[in-house]
């Protein structure tokens, strides 16, 4: 059964605190989807891993790319996982897959000072509980870092 790991964002936007993680994904050796809501998230979200840093891009394909399973980090709108991702990053509100046995883990990140959002994660941690999926939640501190708060 995946892990599931709830990501609280208070200090930084999704642009500065995902790349890190998925960066650290790819870097283990595991293949990586972003899952956003909307196909608008997505798009930013592929301009924007190509230069998020100076010294360093994260190399991805999206929905509608060609053979997708050759990507280690794959951006879609959609529940499939057509690159054979072992993790899945949840983003702008996406809905966990109704499936997770593929992936070992499972991130849901979202901005703390949105009430729709902190509404809709509560509402997945339940869910997610209730199928007996073993869950983490992670606060950023006032640094920017990851505290694990339960």
């Amino acid at each position: 059964m995946a892990e599931v790991f709830f990501y609280h964002l208070t200090e930084s936007t999704l642009d500065e605190a995902l790349p890190v993680l998925v960066e650290k994904s790819v870097a283990r050796g595991w293949r990586a989807a972003i899952q956003s809501r909307a196909a608008e998230t997505r798009d930013a979200l592929d301009a924007h891993l190509w230069s998020w840093r100076a010294d360093s891009f994260l190399p991805h394909g999206r929905d509608g790319d060609e053979r997708p399973a050759d990507q280690p980090v794959f951006l879609t709108v959609s529940p499939d996982n057509p690159n054979g991702a072992q993790i899945r990053f949840l983003v702008d509100g996406a809905k966990p897959p109704d499936d997770l046995a593929e992936y070992g883990r499972v991130v849901l990140m979202f901005d703390g000072l949105n009430e729709g959002a902190l509404s809709a994660a509560r509402g997945h941690w339940k869910a997610l509980r209730s199928a007996g999926h073993d869950l983490s939640y992670y606060q950023q501190n006032s640094g920017g870092g990851w505290e694990k708060k339960a």
